[in-house]
């Protein structure tokens, strides 16, 4: 019997979805690395532990699903009814036995991929909306869940590093973040250079930046504001006594 498959043709968008079912096998291998016992243990995220990782995980995949459920049949499924519900509802999933948390994160996924794998190639097309009330396509839905499952692993706190995580994603990740500062404003003063690109992010009228470097997986560690490891911090050639922290992203 022939495997189904995905009902796009996109090139560009099945290479986004390999990406994104590779990120879910990574979370989901780091997380079965972890006995149960471990699951109670602090995430690298502040006030969450693995569990609360976990259940986010598994909600978002639901969440995108119904966004995909919307672009296939018109019918509006929001991600959430509020950034409340959702909150209360990572709170409870935390909660859950290990086997029904686990249960959660892998028919979530499963449930997503195959809304995915199924939705026509028109419908990728269709307008959506994000918790933050942005309408995009649903193929905006592929990276809003590569990033989710790939930085997320990390935050388990099981051995995964910023260094796992594929070079199209860590580009990806830099884009979004850098591109919400400057959306804020929140940029102003602070340039970003990664050693081998010609590429300087962040505030480029700046007179005097603070200038961050490091390798990507660093600089990515340092934007989502996870730690200053690995990148340092200059002005006017100079070193800083300190590296900043990253603005705010989400």
């Amino acid at each position: 019997m022939v495997a189904r498959q995905d009902r796009t043709t996109d090139p560009e968008l099945l290479e986004a979805l390999l990406q994104a079912r590779r990120g879910t096998a990574f979370f989901a291998r780091k997380l079965n690395e972890l006995t149960d016992d471990e699951l109670d243990g602090p995430s690298l995220l502040a006030g969450w532990n693995r569990r609360h990782v976990t259940a986010h995980i598994g909600y978002n995949a639901r969440a995108i699903a119904r966004l995909i459920e919307w672009a296939g049949t018109g019918v509006e499924t929001p991600m959430y009814a509020s950034t409340d519900v959702r909150d209360k509802e990572i709170s409870f999933g935390a909660t859950l036995s290990p086997i029904a948390l686990r249960n959660l994160f892998d028919h979530s996924a499963v449930h997503l991929n195959v809304e995915w794998r199924d939705l026509p190639e028109q419908a990728w097309y269709n307008k959506v909306r994000t918790i933050q009330g942005r309408e995009v396509p649903a193929t905006e839905t592929v990276w809003m869940r590569s990033r989710e499952v790939w930085t997320h692993a990390v935050d388990l706190d099981n051995g995964a590093t910023f260094a796992d995580i594929p070079e199209p994603v860590l580009n990806g990740l830099l884009r979004d973040i850098t591109g919400a500062w400057k959306t804020r404003g929140t940029d102003t003063g602070l340039a970003i250079r990664v050693p081998g690109s010609d590429q300087t992010l962040g505030d480029s009228g700046a007179q005097n930046p603070t200038v961050i470097t490091g390798s990507l997986p660093g600089v990515v560690r340092w934007a989502t504001g996870r730690g200053t490891h690995g990148v340092t911090a200059t002005r006017n050639g100079a070193p800083l006594a300190e590296t900043p922290a990253a603005p705010k992203w989400i």
